[in-house]
């Protein structure tokens, strides 16, 4: 079984990083879905994460939609580590970040051009917040 703080320490060991737009591999660089791509295959989940988006996207709907199929339930309340927030960055950017220990947050920022641990949630509103299935064999359709 794999849990949160197995994904959040998968997510810590991407830290420095270089950040590559719709990068999937550490070598070749990650974007923030990448990061959880990364992460995910780290800890023996699928990550097969979709690299046919715009850098610019307001909709949410299709990462909500694959969040099922990501192995994540949605969530509210506390935050925990390995947890997954989308997050709407302005107007038209969408932004992944995943809790760590500590209250902080490992992401891909594009300015800083590398994988971060950030130690509060970068500045967004929060779209969805889903946390990790125990056990990806109980989830049906994936």
């Amino acid at each position: 079984m794999t849990s949160g703080s197995d994904l959040a320490r998968a997510a810590e060991d991407l830290v420095g990083t270089r950040f590559r737009l719709h990068g999937r591999h550490r070598e070749h660089g990650l974007d923030c879905l990448g990061v959880l791509a990364a992460a995910l295959r780290a800890v023996g989940r699928p990550g097969d994460l979709p690299t046919d988006y715009a850098w610019r996207n307001a909709n949410p709907q299709r990462a909500m939609d694959l969040a099922g199929r990501w192995g994540f339930v949605a969530v509210e309340g506390a935050i925990l580590p390995g947890d997954v927030i989308l997050l709407r960055m302005g107007a038209a950017a969408l932004h992944f970040v995943i809790a760590v220990a500590g209250g902080a947050f490992v992401h891909a920022h594009a300015g800083q051009r590398q994988v971060l641990r950030s130690p509060a949630m970068p500045d967004g509103v929060m779209v969805e917040h889903w946390r990790l299935t125990p056990d990806l064999q109980a989830r049906p359709n994936l």
